[in-house]
Protein backbone atom coordinates (compact mmCIF):
# COMPACT_ATOMS: atom_id res chain seq x y z
CA UNK A 1 0.00 0.00 0.00
CA UNK A 2 1.37 3.67 -0.64
CA UNK A 3 -0.19 6.93 -0.19
CA UNK A 4 -3.91 5.12 1.14
CA UNK A 5 -4.25 2.92 -1.61
CA UNK A 6 -4.40 -0.78 -2.72
CA UNK A 7 -4.59 -2.18 -5.63
CA UNK A 8 -7.73 -4.73 -6.21
CA UNK A 9 -5.04 -7.73 -6.62
CA UNK A 10 -3.17 -6.47 -3.60
CA UNK A 11 -6.87 -6.25 -1.43
CA UNK A 12 -7.68 -9.77 -3.08
CA UNK A 13 -4.49 -10.93 -1.67
CA UNK A 14 -4.85 -9.29 1.41
CA UNK A 15 -7.98 -10.74 2.06
CA UNK A 16 -8.19 -13.77 0.71
CA UNK A 17 -10.05 -13.61 -2.26
CA UNK A 18 -10.38 -14.56 -5.77
CA UNK A 19 -10.31 -12.06 -8.28
CA UNK A 20 -12.27 -11.45 -11.23
CA UNK A 21 -11.40 -7.78 -13.24
CA UNK A 22 -8.72 -5.46 -13.03
CA UNK A 23 -5.71 -6.63 -10.76
CA UNK A 24 -4.47 -2.62 -11.01
CA UNK A 25 -7.27 -0.66 -10.11
CA UNK A 26 -6.54 1.38 -7.40
CA UNK A 27 -8.72 1.10 -4.18
CA UNK A 28 -8.74 3.85 -1.90
CA UNK A 29 -11.92 3.59 0.67
CA UNK A 30 -14.11 1.50 1.85
CA UNK A 31 -17.87 2.73 1.13
CA UNK A 32 -21.76 1.50 0.96
CA UNK A 33 -22.72 0.21 -2.15
CA UNK A 34 -25.23 3.12 -2.18
CA UNK A 35 -22.36 5.82 -1.69
CA UNK A 36 -19.23 4.01 -3.20
CA UNK A 37 -17.57 5.22 -6.00
CA UNK A 38 -14.91 4.77 -8.60
CA UNK A 39 -11.89 4.46 -6.12
CA UNK A 40 -13.93 2.70 -3.24
CA UNK A 41 -13.90 -0.96 -2.57
CA UNK A 42 -18.08 -2.61 -1.24
CA UNK A 43 -19.63 -5.33 -0.13
CA UNK A 44 -22.74 -7.56 -0.75
CA UNK A 45 -23.19 -10.18 1.80
CA UNK A 46 -26.77 -10.89 1.15
CA UNK A 47 -29.60 -11.51 -1.63
CA UNK A 48 -31.65 -8.19 -0.04
CA UNK A 49 -28.79 -6.00 -1.73
CA UNK A 50 -28.42 -7.09 -5.12
CA UNK A 51 -30.61 -4.28 -6.42
CA UNK A 52 -28.09 -1.82 -5.12
CA UNK A 53 -24.89 -4.01 -5.75
CA UNK A 54 -26.24 -3.45 -9.51
CA UNK A 55 -26.53 0.11 -9.43
CA UNK A 56 -23.54 0.71 -7.27
CA UNK A 57 -20.74 2.88 -8.67
CA UNK A 58 -18.49 1.44 -6.65
CA UNK A 59 -14.76 0.27 -8.20
CA UNK A 60 -14.62 -3.16 -6.75
CA UNK A 61 -17.22 -5.34 -4.56
CA UNK A 62 -16.19 -7.90 -1.98
CA UNK A 63 -19.04 -10.78 -2.30
CA UNK A 64 -19.39 -14.61 -1.52
CA UNK A 65 -19.34 -17.23 -4.44
CA UNK A 66 -23.04 -17.57 -4.70
CA UNK A 67 -23.19 -13.99 -6.29
CA UNK A 68 -19.95 -13.69 -8.29
CA UNK A 69 -22.13 -13.83 -11.64
CA UNK A 70 -24.70 -11.63 -10.48
CA UNK A 71 -25.47 -9.08 -13.99
CA UNK A 72 -24.95 -5.74 -13.09
CA UNK A 73 -22.60 -3.27 -11.17
CA UNK A 74 -19.11 -3.66 -10.91
CA UNK A 75 -16.86 -5.71 -12.78
CA UNK A 76 -13.94 -5.99 -10.46
CA UNK A 77 -14.68 -8.29 -8.23
CA UNK A 78 -13.02 -10.34 -4.86
CA UNK A 79 -15.18 -13.62 -4.19
CA UNK A 80 -14.67 -14.36 -0.10
CA UNK A 81 -15.95 -16.56 2.09
CA UNK A 82 -16.75 -13.90 4.56
CA UNK A 83 -17.51 -10.72 2.89
CA UNK A 84 -18.14 -8.88 6.25
CA UNK A 85 -14.80 -10.12 7.62
CA UNK A 86 -13.29 -9.15 4.21
CA UNK A 87 -14.32 -5.65 4.25
CA UNK A 88 -13.16 -5.80 8.51
CA UNK A 89 -9.97 -6.04 6.84
CA UNK A 90 -9.99 -3.86 4.04
CA UNK A 91 -11.25 -0.99 6.45
CA UNK A 92 -8.21 -1.82 9.13
CA UNK A 93 -5.48 -1.42 5.76
CA UNK A 94 -7.11 1.51 4.15
CA UNK A 95 -8.39 3.83 7.01
CA UNK A 96 -5.91 2.89 9.61
CA UNK A 97 -6.07 4.25 13.62
CA UNK A 98 -3.83 6.62 14.28
CA UNK A 99 -1.21 5.91 16.46
CA UNK A 100 -2.12 7.30 20.36
CA UNK A 101 0.70 9.50 21.95
CA UNK A 102 2.73 8.03 23.91
CA UNK A 103 3.65 9.11 27.57
CA UNK A 104 1.15 10.65 30.68
CA UNK A 105 -0.72 13.87 30.44
CA UNK A 106 0.53 16.75 32.76
CA UNK A 107 -3.44 17.01 33.73
CA UNK A 108 -3.89 13.04 34.98
CA UNK A 109 -3.50 11.78 38.07
CA UNK A 110 -1.32 9.05 38.84
CA UNK A 111 -1.79 7.46 42.19
CA UNK A 112 1.16 6.14 44.44
CA UNK A 113 2.41 2.70 44.15
CA UNK A 114 1.18 2.54 40.60
CA UNK A 115 3.23 0.58 37.91
CA UNK A 116 3.46 0.05 34.31
CA UNK A 117 5.57 -2.00 31.56
CA UNK A 118 7.28 0.05 28.88
CA UNK A 119 5.01 2.79 26.76
CA UNK A 120 1.08 3.75 27.83
CA UNK A 121 -0.60 6.76 26.77
CA UNK A 122 -2.46 8.65 29.55
CA UNK A 123 -4.83 11.20 28.38
CA UNK A 124 -5.99 14.54 29.85
CA UNK A 125 -7.66 14.51 33.20
CA UNK A 126 -7.49 10.27 33.38
CA UNK A 127 -7.04 9.39 36.82
CA UNK A 128 -5.05 5.88 37.71
CA UNK A 129 -5.58 5.09 41.76
CA UNK A 130 -3.09 3.15 43.84
CA UNK A 131 -1.17 0.06 43.32
CA UNK A 132 -2.67 -0.22 39.93
CA UNK A 133 -0.85 -2.69 37.30
CA UNK A 134 -0.62 -2.02 33.60
CA UNK A 135 0.90 -4.36 30.80
CA UNK A 136 2.43 -2.80 27.65
CA UNK A 137 0.93 -0.53 25.35
CA UNK A 138 -2.13 0.34 27.78
CA UNK A 139 -4.28 3.41 26.20
CA UNK A 140 -6.35 5.60 28.86
CA UNK A 141 -8.91 8.03 27.41
CA UNK A 142 -9.96 11.37 28.82
CA UNK A 143 -11.37 11.67 31.89
CA UNK A 144 -11.23 7.65 32.92
CA UNK A 145 -10.95 6.49 35.88
CA UNK A 146 -9.25 3.30 36.90
CA UNK A 147 -9.92 2.18 40.84
CA UNK A 148 -7.30 1.19 43.09
CA UNK A 149 -5.58 -2.29 43.13
CA UNK A 150 -6.66 -3.17 39.25
CA UNK A 151 -4.73 -4.82 37.17
CA UNK A 152 -4.80 -4.78 33.43
CA UNK A 153 -3.17 -6.79 30.76
CA UNK A 154 -1.05 -6.12 27.72
CA UNK A 155 -2.84 -4.15 24.79
CA UNK A 156 -5.85 -2.49 26.88
CA UNK A 157 -7.56 0.10 25.67
CA UNK A 158 -9.69 2.04 28.41
CA UNK A 159 -11.76 4.87 26.44
CA UNK A 160 -13.22 8.31 27.55
CA UNK A 161 -14.61 8.35 30.75
CA UNK A 162 -14.76 5.29 31.83
CA UNK A 163 -14.88 3.92 35.09
CA UNK A 164 -13.45 0.80 36.61
CA UNK A 165 -13.98 0.37 40.47
CA UNK A 166 -10.93 -1.30 41.99
CA UNK A 167 -9.70 -4.89 42.30
CA UNK A 168 -10.89 -5.33 38.55
CA UNK A 169 -8.72 -7.55 36.58
CA UNK A 170 -8.65 -6.78 32.54
CA UNK A 171 -6.91 -9.77 30.30
CA UNK A 172 -4.48 -8.87 27.36
CA UNK A 173 -6.37 -5.99 24.47
CA UNK A 174 -9.37 -5.67 26.72
CA UNK A 175 -11.32 -2.80 25.00
CA UNK A 176 -14.01 -0.77 27.13
CA UNK A 177 -15.61 1.90 25.07
CA UNK A 178 -16.62 5.10 26.64
CA UNK A 179 -18.78 5.67 29.38
CA UNK A 180 -18.30 1.75 30.30
CA UNK A 181 -18.87 0.86 34.04
CA UNK A 182 -16.85 -2.33 35.17
CA UNK A 183 -16.42 -3.78 38.27
CA UNK A 184 -19.32 -1.52 40.53
CA UNK A 185 -21.65 -2.83 43.33
CA UNK A 186 -24.66 -4.87 41.69
CA UNK A 187 -28.19 -4.68 42.78
CA UNK A 188 -28.92 -6.32 45.97
CA UNK A 189 -31.10 -5.66 48.86
CA UNK A 190 -32.26 -7.01 52.15
CA UNK A 191 -35.32 -6.40 54.25
CA UNK A 192 -38.51 -4.57 53.99
CA UNK A 193 -39.97 -0.70 54.10
CA UNK A 194 -37.62 1.57 56.23
CA UNK A 195 -35.59 -1.39 57.15
CA UNK A 196 -34.14 -2.30 53.28
CA UNK A 197 -30.78 -1.95 53.34
CA UNK A 198 -27.95 -2.05 50.58
CA UNK A 199 -26.16 -5.59 50.59
CA UNK A 200 -22.47 -4.51 49.81
CA UNK A 201 -20.68 -6.16 47.33
CA UNK A 202 -17.11 -7.19 48.15
CA UNK A 203 -16.22 -10.04 45.11
CA UNK A 204 -14.33 -8.92 41.81
CA UNK A 205 -14.46 -8.28 38.49
CA UNK A 206 -12.70 -10.04 35.62
CA UNK A 207 -12.45 -9.40 31.82
CA UNK A 208 -10.40 -12.39 30.11
CA UNK A 209 -8.29 -11.76 27.14
CA UNK A 210 -10.34 -9.44 24.18
CA UNK A 211 -13.39 -8.93 25.48
CA UNK A 212 -15.06 -5.67 24.59
CA UNK A 213 -17.59 -3.86 26.46
CA UNK A 214 -19.33 -1.53 24.33
CA UNK A 215 -19.86 2.39 24.97
CA UNK A 216 -22.32 2.58 28.53
CA UNK A 217 -22.24 -0.68 29.25
CA UNK A 218 -22.12 -2.21 32.65
CA UNK A 219 -20.58 -5.19 34.17
CA UNK A 220 -21.38 -5.30 38.04
CA UNK A 221 -18.86 -6.83 40.59
CA UNK A 222 -19.25 -10.46 42.77
CA UNK A 223 -21.26 -10.27 45.80
CA UNK A 224 -18.57 -12.85 47.11
CA UNK A 225 -16.74 -13.77 44.16
CA UNK A 226 -16.42 -12.95 40.98
CA UNK A 227 -18.60 -11.80 37.55
CA UNK A 228 -16.76 -13.51 35.21
CA UNK A 229 -16.42 -12.45 30.62
CA UNK A 230 -14.90 -14.63 29.11
CA UNK A 231 -12.11 -14.26 26.62
CA UNK A 232 -12.96 -13.07 23.47
CA UNK A 233 -16.77 -11.80 24.45
CA UNK A 234 -18.18 -9.11 22.91
CA UNK A 235 -20.80 -6.78 24.72
CA UNK A 236 -22.57 -3.76 23.16
CA UNK A 237 -23.42 -0.59 24.05
CA UNK A 238 -26.03 -0.41 26.97
CA UNK A 239 -25.94 -3.83 28.09
CA UNK A 240 -26.42 -4.70 31.75
CA UNK A 241 -24.08 -7.53 33.44
CA UNK A 242 -25.54 -8.21 36.71
CA UNK A 243 -22.74 -9.26 39.72
CA UNK A 244 -21.78 -12.76 39.72
CA UNK A 245 -22.87 -13.80 36.10
CA UNK A 246 -20.29 -15.95 34.34
CA UNK A 247 -20.10 -15.65 30.94
CA UNK A 248 -18.35 -17.77 28.77
CA UNK A 249 -16.05 -17.52 25.84
CA UNK A 250 -16.84 -15.70 22.31
CA UNK A 251 -20.16 -14.57 22.94
CA UNK A 252 -21.81 -11.80 21.31
CA UNK A 253 -24.33 -9.35 23.42
CA UNK A 254 -25.91 -6.96 21.56
CA UNK A 255 -27.58 -3.40 22.94
CA UNK A 256 -29.64 -3.73 25.53
CA UNK A 257 -29.65 -6.83 26.95
CA UNK A 258 -30.07 -7.11 30.63
CA UNK A 259 -28.52 -10.67 32.40
CA UNK A 260 -30.22 -11.06 36.26
CA UNK A 261 -27.43 -11.90 38.63
CA UNK A 262 -25.86 -15.63 39.47
CA UNK A 263 -26.66 -16.30 35.32
CA UNK A 264 -24.44 -18.47 34.13
CA UNK A 265 -23.83 -18.37 30.20
CA UNK A 266 -21.84 -20.99 27.74
CA UNK A 267 -19.60 -20.58 25.23
CA UNK A 268 -19.95 -19.31 21.40
CA UNK A 269 -24.09 -17.50 22.78
CA UNK A 270 -25.47 -14.92 20.70
CA UNK A 271 -28.21 -12.88 22.25
CA UNK A 272 -29.97 -10.62 20.25
CA UNK A 273 -31.03 -6.87 21.58
CA UNK A 274 -33.54 -6.49 24.19
CA UNK A 275 -33.46 -9.59 25.63
CA UNK A 276 -33.77 -10.23 29.40
CA UNK A 277 -32.45 -13.19 31.43
CA UNK A 278 -33.83 -14.03 34.47
CA UNK A 279 -31.37 -14.65 37.66
CA UNK A 280 -29.57 -18.11 38.59
CA UNK A 281 -30.24 -19.27 35.02
CA UNK A 282 -28.26 -21.99 32.83
CA UNK A 283 -27.77 -20.76 28.99
CA UNK A 284 -25.74 -23.80 27.34
CA UNK A 285 -22.96 -23.46 24.56
CA UNK A 286 -23.91 -22.07 20.99
CA UNK A 287 -27.30 -21.25 22.04
CA UNK A 288 -28.77 -18.65 19.99
CA UNK A 289 -31.67 -16.08 21.95
CA UNK A 290 -33.22 -14.12 19.52
CA UNK A 291 -34.29 -10.32 20.04
CA UNK A 292 -36.74 -9.58 22.97
CA UNK A 293 -36.39 -13.10 24.30
CA UNK A 294 -37.41 -13.11 27.75
CA UNK A 295 -35.99 -16.02 29.34
CA UNK A 296 -37.26 -17.56 32.71
CA UNK A 297 -35.84 -20.70 32.27
CA UNK A 298 -32.53 -22.85 31.44
CA UNK A 299 -32.11 -22.82 27.94
CA UNK A 300 -29.69 -25.77 26.22
CA UNK A 301 -26.79 -25.77 24.18
CA UNK A 302 -27.32 -25.39 20.81
CA UNK A 303 -30.98 -24.31 21.03
CA UNK A 304 -32.40 -21.48 19.25
CA UNK A 305 -35.33 -19.55 21.18
CA UNK A 306 -37.74 -16.14 20.87
CA UNK A 307 -40.43 -14.76 22.63
CA UNK A 308 -41.90 -14.57 25.97
CA UNK A 309 -41.45 -16.75 27.68
CA UNK A 310 -38.41 -17.78 25.44
CA UNK A 311 -39.07 -21.00 23.81
CA UNK A 312 -37.79 -23.21 20.92
CA UNK A 313 -38.09 -20.53 17.78
CA UNK A 314 -40.00 -22.96 15.26
CA UNK A 315 -42.80 -23.56 17.89
CA UNK A 316 -42.84 -19.68 18.13
CA UNK A 317 -43.21 -19.45 14.18
CA UNK A 318 -45.69 -21.94 14.32
CA UNK A 319 -47.97 -20.21 16.44
CA UNK A 320 -47.70 -16.79 15.01
CA UNK A 321 -48.95 -18.96 11.62
CA UNK A 322 -51.34 -20.28 13.54
CA UNK A 323 -52.55 -17.03 14.84
CA UNK A 324 -52.28 -15.33 11.31
CA UNK A 325 -54.79 -18.01 9.83
CA UNK A 326 -57.29 -17.90 13.40
CA UNK A 327 -57.90 -14.36 12.57
CA UNK A 328 -60.23 -14.95 9.13
CA UNK A 329 -62.18 -17.42 10.79
CA UNK A 330 -63.02 -15.41 14.12
CA UNK A 331 -64.45 -12.65 11.72
CA UNK A 332 -66.24 -15.69 10.16
CA UNK A 333 -67.81 -16.27 13.60
CA UNK A 334 -68.47 -13.05 14.74
CA UNK A 335 -70.34 -12.84 11.48
CA UNK A 336 -72.43 -15.95 11.80
CA UNK A 337 -73.39 -15.19 15.20
CA UNK A 338 -74.35 -11.53 14.45
CA UNK A 339 -76.59 -12.95 12.14
CA UNK A 340 -78.64 -15.56 14.41
CA UNK A 341 -78.38 -12.60 17.28
CA UNK A 342 -80.64 -10.68 13.97
CA UNK A 343 -82.56 -13.92 12.58
CA UNK A 344 -83.74 -14.09 16.70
Amino acid sequence: MADGRLTAGALAALVGGELTGDPEMPVAGVASLEEAGPGDVSFLASAGYVPQLQASRAGAVLLPPRFRDVPGGPLTRIVVGDPRLAVAQALRALTPEPSPEWGVHPTARIGRGTRWEGRIAVAAGAVLGEVVRLGRDCRVGSGAVIGDRTVLGDGCRVDAQTVIAPDTVLGNRVVLRPGARVGQEGFAWAGSGAERRRVPHRGACQLDDDVEIGANATVDRGSLGRTVLGAGTKLDNLVHVAHNVRIGARCLILAQVGIAGTTTIGDDVMIGGQAGLAGQLRVGDRAQLAAQSGVIGDIPAGATVSGYPARDHRAVLRQSAALARLAPLVSTLERLVDTHADSD
